[in-house]
């Protein structure tokens, strides 16, 4: 069996906040077991131009025409067994370099898998990603939780599996705030400090990150007990060949 493999992917074109959350995800996610792997990546300075919706990807195995970094972030997600979004908010949502990638990933996801069913009956497989989300903002109540809310649906259209860290600092996911200070390391200070906001965004991200590793795990030992049952399904061909149960 392979080891988890855990994607952080960080959703600011900036180096700062949301990478500092994402990296106490991700050492938690690593905490857990010892054959967890994790992997982060960053769309600061990549391009990721937006889906023009030309149906290529349907046809050609689920290839985009559009060159850019969303090819290598495309192998890297399908190749995660989880994954951890850390987003900036930008106008009340996600930055638009992660939603440009998230609607290529999702017309993209239909032509890679369509070989796995009859001309006509196309669909997307349960991919059984476990997916985490993370979200702040330099303001409070400045699109938090519109940021996660459209990454757990995003996490539902790709037939994976949202978690949430733990109540009461995750309700839905990690949401915080800067206090107002602009500065891209705003939240490591207020947390060395030991400004209250500050921590419990910590505690919330390391919770994300040691929750979707358990449920990972919680989803594997189930995959494994039905395996006879799911395993000539086509939707599940994919999460079995990933997980090499």
């Amino acid at each position: 069996m392979k080891p988890l493999k855990v994607l952080g992917i960080c959703a600011s074109p900036r180096k700062g906040n949301s990478e500092y959350l994402l990296e106490k995800a991700l050492k938690a996610a690593a905490s857990v077991e010892k054959s967890v792997e994790t992997q982060f990546y960053t769309l600061r300075g990549k391009k990721m131009r937006p889906c023009v919706a030309c149906g290529h990807c349907f046809s050609s195995a689920g290839v985009c025409p559009i060159r850019d970094d969303f090819q290598k972030l495309n192998e890297l997600w399908h190749g995660a067994d989880i994954i951890i979004y850390s987003a900036a908010v930008y106008h009340m949502s996600m930055p638009g370099q992660l939603k440009c990638f998230i609607d290529r990933l999702g017309n993209a996801g239909f032509g890679r898998f369509a070989n796995l069913y009859e001309p006509g009956k196309e669909r997307l497989p349960k991919t059984m990603k476990v997916i985490g989300s993370i979200a702040q903002g330099v303001h409070t109540c400045s699109g938090q939780e519109h940021t996660i809310t459209d990454l757990i649906n995003h996490a539902l259209i790709m037939q994976g599996i949202p978690v949430t860290g733990d109540m009461w600092e995750s309700y839905i996911g990690g949401g915080s705030w800067t206090r107002n200070d602009i500065d891209r390391n705003a939240m490591e200070k207020q947390a060395e400090q030991g400004e209250l906001d500050a921590l419990v965004a910590v505690r919330s991200a390391e919770a994300i990150g040691k929750r979707a590793v358990e449920m990972a795990q919680i989803i594997r030992a189930g995959a494994l007990a039905m395996r006879e049952e799911l395993q000539g399904d086509p939707t599940y061909v994919p999460f079995y060949k990933l997980a090499d149960l």
